[in-house]
């Protein structure tokens, strides 16, 4: 049973929904439910259920409940009810005779009602969210103002940006609030509110209210909350921006008409932005089918080039300000870039639960809530990984077990500050699907991304030889020519590689060494 509470205490704003997947009114828990969700009505309560029954079952509940069922014997679940005991009020199916298939299937057809209950019972977000420019060189000058230097570049961009912002004139500060992420961890990032409330008194903005989006109950805004229907668009948008950076890097290199990949992927942003208003995962589903197919359909020429992954750290990775649009200039030296997913990193956090509750003191509650969040967030792009599996030109994202499996050879998977082991799994992960060129990029005072990062180069290098990795450093007074000159040297390499007869350029080329006595220190 799911709880969810609005605003106060008061039972009428009170919501829940229950969850059965045995019929609700026939074996012992299915009639304590019902019981349940009478008394509840009794207390004023809005209700729904979702619950396991087949197309000729009635379902008594109380009026006002709303009844989601779940078919069995149908078409998505062909088999009967199921039910825990041998002996069952109706024709069942019980759990431990289930295949493998089976509980695939009983699994995404709950998980399609689920959304549909939660959807439709969710009320409109009501956030007016405006997210600032990615290029914002002025947000630097800003930055430096208000923050240490001797804090990361990302705090130094970010803090930069939103006093840039409030200065402009855009904003009235009576009726802005400011919104950032806090990861609870090791890293500094941790610290971005503290930077930013010192940074708005001495920008003349004391009274601008700060929202800390974290999932820890860090920093508590009671004027704010976190509603299933934000977490539920904030993650459609991160799967539709990882599909564009997958097939618009992959044909944009190729591309036969000059613009098209581009003008292809603007016109589809605008179709997800639509789509992520009304948060409809159906229709989400048919415009991903579309992407995939305008883009694997799109005219490219037969032309090879080396493929170069950027990995590091998450915002520097990600923000063209902060790596001085590494995108294109990799592609103006001829590249095809890959980048890893943005919404591993999510999953990255989650993970990491499994480890601490192992060797460490966390809790198996916390583990357990952390593998549903996986298991729901794999489910919600698996319909991405099929259609990318069904086209001509595109790879598709793996899962987070299967990265930490490839981290775990190289680095512990206790590396968790920062983007910690995830970084090291995405650079194994890219070489062993034929991209060996790879940029590492991280600010300079970024300490976890230089012991799982620049510091797994050479171990990786032992163990990949024709691994062609570079670590580039961002800050606000890193010289662009030395980051163009290195990018350069590796693009040679990679050049260089291609020219390698094929016999004998084998991306997957293993050595076996003994990591525990390789040094790494010195690179």
């Amino acid at each position: 049973m799911c709880l969810q509470s609005t605003r106060g205490d008061n039972r009428s704003k009170m919501r829940v929904l229950s969850v059965t997947a045995q019929k609700p009114c026939s074996t012992g828990s299915g009639v304590y439910l019902t019981e349940v969700v009478r008394s509840l009505a009794k207390m004023g309560v809005s209700q729904a259920v979702v619950a396991g029954v087949t197309r000729e079952d009635r379902v008594d509940m109380p009026e006002g409940v709303t009844v989601y069922p779940v078919y069995f014997s149908s078409e998505k679940l062909p088999y009967p009810v199921v039910g825990m005991s041998d002996e069952m009020p109706y024709t069942s199916t019980r759990y431990r005779d289930m295949t493998e298939e089976m509980a695939g299937q009983f699994k995404a057809a709950f998980l399609e009602v689920l959304d549909e209950a939660i959807e439709k019972a969710a009320k409109a977000s009501g956030y007016n969210i405006e997210v600032l420019p990615a290029n914002d060189k002025e947000a630097i000058e800003e930055g430096v103002k208000y923050v240490n230097n001797d804090a990361c570049y990302p705090s130094i961009l970010v803090i930069g940006q939103m006093i840039h912002a409030l200065k402009s004139g855009k904003y009235d500060p009576e009726k802005t609030a400011l919104i950032i992420t806090q990861t609870g961890g090791g890293c500094r990032a941790t610290n971005y509110v503290g930077f930013l409330k010192k940074g708005l008194r001495e920008a003349g903005f004391p009274d601008v209210p700060i929202i800390s989006l974290n999932t820890l109950g860090m920093e508590k805004q009671p004027g704010f909350t976190i509603s299933y229907e934000l977490i539920k668009k904030l993650m459609m948008g991160i799967i539709y921006g990882d599909l564009f950076m997958r097939v618009l890097y992959r044909v944009r290199p190729y591309e036969v008409v000059e613009g098209s990949a581009n003008k292809l992927y603007e016109y589809y942003r605008e179709k997800a932005f639509e789509n992520l208003i009304n948060g409809s995962k159906s229709e989400m589903n048919k415009i991903v089918k579309e992407i995939v197919k305008a883009f694997d359909t799109i005219e490219i020429n037969n032309e090879v080039k080396p493929k170069v992954g950027i990995v590091g750290e998450i915002l520097v990775k990600y923000h063209p300000t902060a790596n001085n649009n590494i995108v294109d200039v990799l592609e103006n030296e001829g590249a095809e870039v890959v980048v890893p997913e943005l919404l591993d990193f999510f999953l990255y956090c989650c993970y990491n639960s499994k480890f601490k509750n192992r060797y460490l003191s966390g809790s198996k509650i916390t583990k357990t809530v952390c593998d549903i969040a996986i298991s729901y967030i794999e489910a919600y792009r698996k319909f991405v990984i099929k259609e990318l599996q069904n086209s001509e030109r595109f790879g598709y994202p793996t899962t987070i077990s299967h990265l930490a499996e490839k981290a775990a050879n190289v680095v512990s998977l206790g590396n968790q500050t920062g983007e910690g082991w995830l970084l090291t799994g995405e650079m194994v992960e890219l070489i062993e699907n034929n991209v060996n060129n790879i940029v590492c990029i991280q600010p300079f005072a970024c300490l976890p991304n230089h012991v799982t990062g620049k510091g797994m180069i050479k171990a990786l290098k032992a163990k990949y030889p024709l691994a062609n990795i570079i670590a580039v450093d961002y800050d606000p007074g890193a010289s662009e020519v030395n980051q163009l000159n290195r990018i350069k040297l590796m693009m040679s390499v990679a050049f260089k590689n291609l020219k390698l007869p094929q016999e004998n350029y084998d991306y997957k080329k293993e050595v076996k060494i003994d990591i525990n006595t390789l040094r790494t220190n010195n690179i």
